[in-house]
Protein backbone atom coordinates (compact mmCIF):
# COMPACT_ATOMS: atom_id res chain seq x y z
CA UNK A 1 0.00 0.00 0.00
CA UNK A 2 1.34 3.42 -0.99
CA UNK A 3 0.87 4.89 2.48
CA UNK A 4 2.86 8.06 1.76
CA UNK A 5 1.20 8.91 -1.55
CA UNK A 6 -1.07 11.94 -1.68
CA UNK A 7 -3.40 12.57 -4.60
CA UNK A 8 -2.34 11.85 -8.16
CA UNK A 9 1.35 12.73 -8.14
CA UNK A 10 2.53 13.76 -4.67
CA UNK A 11 3.82 12.06 -1.53
CA UNK A 12 4.24 13.15 2.06
CA UNK A 13 7.10 11.68 4.06
CA UNK A 14 5.96 10.09 7.30
CA UNK A 15 9.46 10.80 8.56
CA UNK A 16 10.89 13.89 6.87
CA UNK A 17 14.30 13.59 5.25
CA UNK A 18 16.91 16.04 6.56
CA UNK A 19 19.26 18.10 4.41
CA UNK A 20 22.16 18.16 6.84
CA UNK A 21 24.85 19.78 4.66
CA UNK A 22 25.13 21.46 1.28
CA UNK A 23 27.83 22.89 -0.97
CA UNK A 24 27.99 25.22 -3.95
CA UNK A 25 30.63 26.05 -6.55
CA UNK A 26 30.19 28.88 -9.06
CA UNK A 27 31.93 30.82 -11.81
CA UNK A 28 33.09 34.40 -12.20
CA UNK A 29 29.85 35.97 -13.42
CA UNK A 30 27.87 34.23 -10.68
CA UNK A 31 30.32 35.40 -8.02
CA UNK A 32 29.64 38.98 -9.13
CA UNK A 33 25.88 38.59 -8.68
CA UNK A 34 23.78 39.27 -5.56
CA UNK A 35 24.24 35.71 -4.21
CA UNK A 36 28.01 35.55 -4.72
CA UNK A 37 28.74 35.77 -0.99
CA UNK A 38 26.68 32.63 -0.31
CA UNK A 39 28.72 30.24 -2.48
CA UNK A 40 31.37 28.00 -0.92
CA UNK A 41 33.83 28.22 -3.82
CA UNK A 42 34.10 30.45 -6.89
CA UNK A 43 36.60 30.63 -9.73
CA UNK A 44 37.68 33.45 -12.00
CA UNK A 45 38.78 30.79 -14.52
CA UNK A 46 35.95 29.47 -16.73
CA UNK A 47 37.96 26.27 -17.27
CA UNK A 48 38.43 25.62 -13.53
CA UNK A 49 42.04 24.68 -14.28
CA UNK A 50 41.08 22.12 -16.94
CA UNK A 51 41.66 21.95 -20.70
CA UNK A 52 38.04 22.19 -21.89
CA UNK A 53 34.76 23.67 -20.66
CA UNK A 54 33.26 20.19 -20.33
CA UNK A 55 36.18 19.07 -18.16
CA UNK A 56 35.73 22.29 -16.19
CA UNK A 57 32.12 21.33 -15.50
CA UNK A 58 33.28 17.95 -14.26
CA UNK A 59 35.75 19.72 -11.98
CA UNK A 60 32.93 21.83 -10.52
CA UNK A 61 30.99 18.72 -9.53
CA UNK A 62 34.17 17.20 -8.11
CA UNK A 63 34.76 20.31 -5.98
CA UNK A 64 31.13 20.39 -4.85
CA UNK A 65 31.25 16.75 -3.75
CA UNK A 66 34.59 17.22 -1.97
CA UNK A 67 33.31 20.33 -0.19
CA UNK A 68 30.12 18.56 0.84
CA UNK A 69 32.06 15.65 2.32
CA UNK A 70 34.38 18.02 4.19
CA UNK A 71 31.49 20.00 5.65
CA UNK A 72 29.78 16.76 6.71
CA UNK A 73 32.96 15.34 8.24
CA UNK A 74 32.75 12.25 6.02
CA UNK A 75 34.88 10.47 3.49
CA UNK A 76 33.24 10.54 0.08
CA UNK A 77 33.15 6.74 0.08
CA UNK A 78 30.81 6.91 3.10
CA UNK A 79 28.00 8.31 0.96
CA UNK A 80 25.41 5.58 0.41
CA UNK A 81 24.33 6.80 -3.01
CA UNK A 82 24.67 9.77 -5.37
CA UNK A 83 21.86 10.96 -7.62
CA UNK A 84 23.34 13.35 -10.18
CA UNK A 85 23.00 14.61 -13.71
CA UNK A 86 23.85 17.57 -15.94
CA UNK A 87 23.16 19.05 -19.37
CA UNK A 88 26.01 17.40 -21.27
CA UNK A 89 25.32 14.56 -23.69
CA UNK A 90 25.13 11.25 -21.80
CA UNK A 91 25.59 13.24 -18.54
CA UNK A 92 29.37 12.99 -18.79
CA UNK A 93 29.85 15.73 -16.21
CA UNK A 94 28.39 13.45 -13.56
CA UNK A 95 29.76 10.09 -14.69
CA UNK A 96 33.31 11.40 -15.15
CA UNK A 97 33.14 13.01 -11.71
CA UNK A 98 32.24 9.74 -10.02
CA UNK A 99 34.31 7.31 -12.07
CA UNK A 100 36.55 4.93 -10.09
CA UNK A 101 35.33 6.35 -6.76
CA UNK A 102 33.39 3.28 -5.69
CA UNK A 103 30.30 5.31 -4.80
CA UNK A 104 26.95 3.88 -5.95
CA UNK A 105 25.55 6.25 -8.57
CA UNK A 106 22.25 6.72 -10.35
CA UNK A 107 22.52 9.15 -13.26
CA UNK A 108 19.62 11.46 -14.05
CA UNK A 109 18.47 13.67 -16.86
CA UNK A 110 15.79 16.16 -15.98
CA UNK A 111 17.43 19.07 -17.81
CA UNK A 112 17.34 22.13 -15.53
CA UNK A 113 14.97 20.35 -13.13
CA UNK A 114 17.75 17.94 -12.11
CA UNK A 115 18.45 19.52 -8.70
CA UNK A 116 14.81 19.09 -7.72
CA UNK A 117 14.61 15.62 -9.30
CA UNK A 118 17.70 14.41 -7.45
CA UNK A 119 16.43 15.84 -4.14
CA UNK A 120 13.06 14.20 -4.69
CA UNK A 121 14.62 10.80 -5.34
CA UNK A 122 17.03 11.22 -2.43
CA UNK A 123 14.14 11.96 -0.08
CA UNK A 124 12.23 8.90 -1.35
CA UNK A 125 15.31 6.74 -0.86
CA UNK A 126 15.87 7.97 2.69
CA UNK A 127 12.17 8.00 3.54
CA UNK A 128 11.78 4.45 2.27
CA UNK A 129 14.70 3.19 4.36
CA UNK A 130 17.01 2.45 1.43
CA UNK A 131 19.79 4.80 2.49
CA UNK A 132 20.90 7.12 5.27
CA UNK A 133 23.41 9.41 3.56
CA UNK A 134 22.29 10.21 0.00
CA UNK A 135 23.69 12.99 -2.20
CA UNK A 136 21.70 15.05 -4.70
CA UNK A 137 23.96 16.91 -7.13
CA UNK A 138 24.01 18.65 -10.52
CA UNK A 139 25.87 21.24 -12.59
CA UNK A 140 25.83 23.36 -15.73
CA UNK A 141 28.32 25.55 -17.57
CA UNK A 142 27.53 28.52 -19.79
CA UNK A 143 30.06 27.72 -22.50
CA UNK A 144 29.46 23.97 -22.71
CA UNK A 145 25.69 24.51 -22.84
CA UNK A 146 25.91 27.14 -25.56
CA UNK A 147 28.12 24.83 -27.63
CA UNK A 148 25.71 21.93 -27.22
CA UNK A 149 22.31 23.58 -27.57
CA UNK A 150 22.79 26.73 -29.60
CA UNK A 151 25.99 28.07 -31.18
CA UNK A 152 29.70 27.85 -30.30
CA UNK A 153 30.82 31.04 -28.54
CA UNK A 154 33.36 31.70 -31.31
CA UNK A 155 30.49 32.04 -33.77
CA UNK A 156 29.50 35.31 -32.11
CA UNK A 157 25.76 34.82 -32.61
CA UNK A 158 23.35 37.51 -31.43
CA UNK A 159 21.39 36.51 -28.33
CA UNK A 160 17.66 37.24 -28.45
CA UNK A 161 15.91 39.29 -25.73
CA UNK A 162 14.15 36.13 -24.50
CA UNK A 163 17.44 34.23 -24.07
CA UNK A 164 18.73 33.34 -20.60
CA UNK A 165 22.29 33.00 -19.34
CA UNK A 166 23.22 29.45 -18.36
CA UNK A 167 24.72 29.51 -14.87
CA UNK A 168 28.23 28.14 -14.46
CA UNK A 169 27.88 26.31 -11.18
CA UNK A 170 27.36 23.10 -9.26
CA UNK A 171 25.36 22.31 -6.14
CA UNK A 172 25.33 19.25 -3.89
CA UNK A 173 23.13 18.42 -0.90
CA UNK A 174 23.39 15.59 1.63
CA UNK A 175 20.02 14.06 2.50
CA UNK A 176 19.94 11.97 5.68
CA UNK A 177 17.43 10.01 7.73
CA UNK A 178 18.26 12.03 10.84
CA UNK A 179 20.25 15.04 11.95
CA UNK A 180 19.86 18.80 12.00
CA UNK A 181 18.96 20.97 9.05
CA UNK A 182 16.10 21.86 6.70
CA UNK A 183 13.60 19.03 6.24
CA UNK A 184 11.95 17.70 3.09
CA UNK A 185 8.36 17.00 4.11
CA UNK A 186 6.71 16.27 0.78
CA UNK A 187 7.19 16.29 -2.97
CA UNK A 188 5.23 16.45 -6.20
CA UNK A 189 6.50 14.54 -9.23
CA UNK A 190 5.98 16.54 -12.39
CA UNK A 191 4.25 15.59 -15.61
CA UNK A 192 5.72 16.39 -19.03
CA UNK A 193 3.83 19.38 -20.42
CA UNK A 194 4.04 20.80 -23.96
CA UNK A 195 2.18 23.88 -25.21
CA UNK A 196 4.00 24.02 -28.53
CA UNK A 197 6.88 26.46 -27.85
CA UNK A 198 9.61 25.77 -30.43
CA UNK A 199 12.10 28.59 -29.79
CA UNK A 200 15.23 27.21 -28.08
CA UNK A 201 16.01 30.79 -27.03
CA UNK A 202 12.76 31.11 -25.09
CA UNK A 203 12.90 28.20 -22.68
CA UNK A 204 11.22 30.15 -19.87
CA UNK A 205 7.99 30.12 -21.89
CA UNK A 206 8.44 26.43 -22.67
CA UNK A 207 8.82 25.53 -18.97
CA UNK A 208 6.19 27.84 -17.46
CA UNK A 209 3.19 25.54 -18.18
CA UNK A 210 4.96 22.61 -16.46
CA UNK A 211 5.78 24.81 -13.46
CA UNK A 212 2.18 25.89 -13.10
CA UNK A 213 0.90 22.33 -13.50
CA UNK A 214 3.18 21.10 -10.69
CA UNK A 215 2.40 23.98 -8.32
CA UNK A 216 -1.33 23.46 -8.86
CA UNK A 217 -0.97 19.69 -8.37
CA UNK A 218 1.00 20.18 -5.14
CA UNK A 219 -1.68 22.49 -3.74
CA UNK A 220 -4.46 20.05 -4.69
CA UNK A 221 -2.74 16.83 -3.61
CA UNK A 222 -1.39 18.15 -0.32
CA UNK A 223 -4.33 20.38 0.62
CA UNK A 224 -2.17 23.52 0.89
CA UNK A 225 -1.98 26.93 -0.75
CA UNK A 226 0.35 29.89 -1.24
CA UNK A 227 -0.34 31.05 2.31
CA UNK A 228 1.42 27.95 3.64
CA UNK A 229 4.80 28.98 2.19
CA UNK A 230 7.15 31.91 2.64
CA UNK A 231 8.31 31.50 -0.96
CA UNK A 232 7.35 29.49 -4.03
CA UNK A 233 10.65 29.24 -5.91
CA UNK A 234 10.78 28.12 -9.53
CA UNK A 235 14.03 26.89 -11.00
CA UNK A 236 14.93 28.99 -13.99
CA UNK A 237 11.95 30.48 -15.77
CA UNK A 238 13.64 33.86 -15.86
CA UNK A 239 11.63 37.05 -16.04
CA UNK A 240 9.49 36.18 -19.07
CA UNK A 241 8.74 32.66 -17.90
CA UNK A 242 7.82 33.93 -14.44
CA UNK A 243 5.39 36.44 -15.96
CA UNK A 244 3.85 33.68 -18.08
CA UNK A 245 3.43 31.46 -15.01
CA UNK A 246 1.64 34.27 -13.17
CA UNK A 247 -0.64 34.78 -16.19
CA UNK A 248 -1.49 31.05 -16.34
CA UNK A 249 -2.37 31.09 -12.65
CA UNK A 250 -4.46 34.24 -13.07
CA UNK A 251 -6.44 32.70 -15.93
CA UNK A 252 -7.14 29.71 -13.70
CA UNK A 253 -8.34 31.95 -10.89
CA UNK A 254 -5.34 31.22 -8.64
CA UNK A 255 -3.39 33.98 -6.94
CA UNK A 256 0.09 33.07 -5.78
CA UNK A 257 -0.14 35.78 -3.17
CA UNK A 258 3.08 37.56 -4.06
CA UNK A 259 5.04 34.47 -2.97
CA UNK A 260 6.54 33.57 -6.37
CA UNK A 261 10.22 34.10 -7.10
CA UNK A 262 12.63 32.45 -9.53
CA UNK A 263 16.24 31.31 -9.19
CA UNK A 264 16.96 32.77 -12.62
CA UNK A 265 16.04 36.20 -11.30
CA UNK A 266 17.81 35.79 -7.95
CA UNK A 267 21.25 34.64 -9.08
CA UNK A 268 22.02 37.64 -11.33
CA UNK A 269 21.34 41.38 -11.10
CA UNK A 270 19.95 42.25 -14.50
CA UNK A 271 20.37 45.98 -13.89
CA UNK A 272 24.15 45.64 -14.03
CA UNK A 273 24.71 42.15 -15.50
CA UNK A 274 23.56 41.67 -19.09
CA UNK A 275 21.85 38.29 -18.86
CA UNK A 276 18.76 39.29 -20.87
CA UNK A 277 15.80 37.33 -19.39
CA UNK A 278 17.75 35.91 -16.41
CA UNK A 279 19.68 32.80 -15.43
CA UNK A 280 19.08 29.20 -16.46
CA UNK A 281 20.71 25.76 -16.44
CA UNK A 282 20.95 22.97 -13.86
CA UNK A 283 23.42 25.06 -11.90
CA UNK A 284 20.98 27.96 -11.60
CA UNK A 285 18.61 26.33 -9.11
CA UNK A 286 21.45 24.22 -7.66
CA UNK A 287 23.65 27.10 -6.49
CA UNK A 288 20.67 29.25 -5.49
CA UNK A 289 19.35 26.44 -3.31
CA UNK A 290 22.71 25.19 -1.98
CA UNK A 291 24.14 28.66 -1.57
CA UNK A 292 21.28 30.93 -0.53
CA UNK A 293 17.92 29.25 0.13
CA UNK A 294 19.05 26.43 2.43
CA UNK A 295 21.07 28.95 4.43
CA UNK A 296 17.97 31.11 4.88
CA UNK A 297 15.95 28.08 5.95
CA UNK A 298 18.63 26.88 8.34
CA UNK A 299 18.84 30.21 10.15
CA UNK A 300 15.06 30.55 10.40
CA UNK A 301 14.83 33.56 8.07
CA UNK A 302 12.59 31.38 5.91
CA UNK A 303 10.16 28.92 7.52
CA UNK A 304 8.95 26.92 4.53
CA UNK A 305 9.43 27.03 0.77
CA UNK A 306 8.12 25.14 -2.24
CA UNK A 307 11.16 24.56 -4.43
CA UNK A 308 10.07 23.82 -8.00
CA UNK A 309 12.90 22.85 -10.36
CA UNK A 310 11.96 23.40 -14.00
CA UNK A 311 13.46 21.69 -17.05
CA UNK A 312 13.19 22.13 -20.83
CA UNK A 313 13.42 18.66 -22.36
CA UNK A 314 14.90 19.57 -25.72
CA UNK A 315 17.93 18.28 -27.60
CA UNK A 316 19.83 19.57 -30.64
CA UNK A 317 18.15 16.83 -32.67
CA UNK A 318 14.61 17.75 -31.64
CA UNK A 319 15.26 21.45 -32.23
CA UNK A 320 16.75 20.86 -35.67
CA UNK A 321 13.73 18.74 -36.59
CA UNK A 322 11.43 21.64 -35.68
CA UNK A 323 9.80 19.89 -32.72
CA UNK A 324 8.31 21.82 -29.77
CA UNK A 325 10.00 21.86 -26.36
CA UNK A 326 8.33 19.78 -23.62
CA UNK A 327 8.82 20.96 -20.04
CA UNK A 328 8.81 19.28 -16.65
CA UNK A 329 8.83 20.55 -13.07
CA UNK A 330 9.24 18.76 -9.72
CA UNK A 331 8.14 20.36 -6.45
CA UNK A 332 9.87 19.91 -3.08
CA UNK A 333 8.40 21.24 0.17
CA UNK A 334 11.25 22.20 2.51
CA UNK A 335 10.80 23.46 6.07
CA UNK A 336 13.34 25.36 8.12
CA UNK A 337 15.93 23.68 10.26
CA UNK A 338 15.02 25.43 13.50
Amino acid sequence: MASQKRGRQSFQLNRPAVITHWASVAGKKESEGPLGHTFDLTSQDAYFGQKTWEQGEKQMQKLALETLAKKAGLRQQEFDLVFSGDLLNQCIGSSFTLRNMGIPHLGLYGACSTMAESLLLASMTVGGGFGDKVVAMTSSHFASSERQYRFPLGYGGQRTPTAQWTVTGSGAALVCSEGKGPRITGCTIGTVTDLGIKDANNMGAAMAPAAYATIRAHFTDMGVGPEDFDLIVTGDLGQLGKEMLLELAKRDGLSLGGKLTDCGNLVFDNTVQDVHAGGSGCGCSAVTLCGYLLGQLNTGKLKKILFCGTGALLSPTSTQQGLPIPGVCHGIAITGGR
